[in-house]
């Protein structure tokens, strides 16, 4: 395996996320005890706590905003086989800082759901403390990226953690950088055709990879800024938001994808909300997807 590049600082040729016309902003959730969630975003994840009221909390990167908490405590707790949420994932921006999250969750006993090598990026994978799915990971070198048939080449094989962590270096682990972005959302959805017409056909991502049940979707040559499965959500109805979990999230766009989106969307019929800012499109399974402009 060539060589990774631990720079954050992409070279020349290398996809840079923030520059996709289509990209994930901040993610929202709903909870029933916000001050506890929020906590482990904190403690656990290293998000800054960057505003908080009895009934929410914001949390992010540096300035910038990633996960939105609203919390009630009177919520039902969702159903896990319901469309929603499969995970929000966090990208580093090093391989060197995943490996010192993975030192840190191995040092405080965090127990990990799962760490995979999935040939574009390695992840560490667990879940908040309402069951809410959540990936660290960082990305390896877009230039490393491989394509078969006009998809990307994607595994799931066993993250080598010895190699990883070999790279850790003797900084602490406290908060993510603040270059650490929301590279993807996961979701649950209830049919795979019907996702791959709502988020490619409709909101303009390309599909990038299908891979056992689950459809990968991304824009400006990056890997997936979205994916959706239904390994086990097959044939879950519409969501319902008086319960816990994803209440919804944001993808930001630049003018021209949001204007094609909004063609798409009122071409299919798709039930939308225009906003100062873009518009909320609501998907297959009532979740609501917010485009904003850059």
């Amino acid at each position: 395996m060539p060589e990774l590049n631990e720079s954050a600082v992409k070279p020349p040729g290398e996809v840079d996320l923030a520059r996709t016309p289509l990209r994930i902003g901040t993610v929202t959730l709903n909870v029933r005890d916000v001050d506890h969630v929020s906590r482990f975003y904190q403690d656990v994840v290293g998000l800054r706590l960057l505003g908080s009221d009895p009934r929410a909390a914001s949390l992010g990167a540096g300035a910038t905003p990633l996960l939105e908490l609203r919390g009630d405590p009177d919520l039902r707790r969702r159903d896990p086989n319901a469309a929603g949420l499969f995970h929000t994932a966090f990208l580093l921006p090093s391989r060197a800082d995943l490996a010192r999250c993975a030192r840190h969750a191995a040092d405080n006993q965090v127990p990990l759901t799962g760490a995979a090598d999935h040939a574009v990026s390695e992840a560490l994978y667990l879940s908040d403390p309402e069951g809410n799915g959540i990936e660290i990971y960082a990305d390896r070198p877009s230039r490393d990226w491989r394509q078969r048939d006009g998809m990307m080449v994607m595994a799931n094989d066993p993250l080598d953690f010895p190699s990883l962590l070999a790279t850790a270096g003797a900084e602490a682990w406290d908060m993510v950088p603040d270059e650490t972005v929301v590279g993807h959302v996961h979701l649950q959805v209830g049919e795979i055709g019907a996702a791959e017409a709502f988020y490619a056909g409709v909101l303009g991502f390309r599909t990038t990879c299908r891979y056992r049940r689950a459809s990968f979707f991304g824009a400006g040559g990056y890997h997936h800024q979205l994916a959706t499965n239904v390994w086990h959500s097959g044939g879950a109805g519409k969501r319902d938001d008086r319960t816990t979990g994803l209440a919804g999230f944001e993808i930001v766009a630049d003018d021209v994808a949001l204007g094609a989106a909004r063609e798409r969307a009122h071409a299919a019929g798709a039930r939308l909300v225009e906003t100062p800012d873009g518009l909320t499109i609501l998907d297959p399974w009532s979740i609501p997807v917010t485009l904003r402009v850059t």
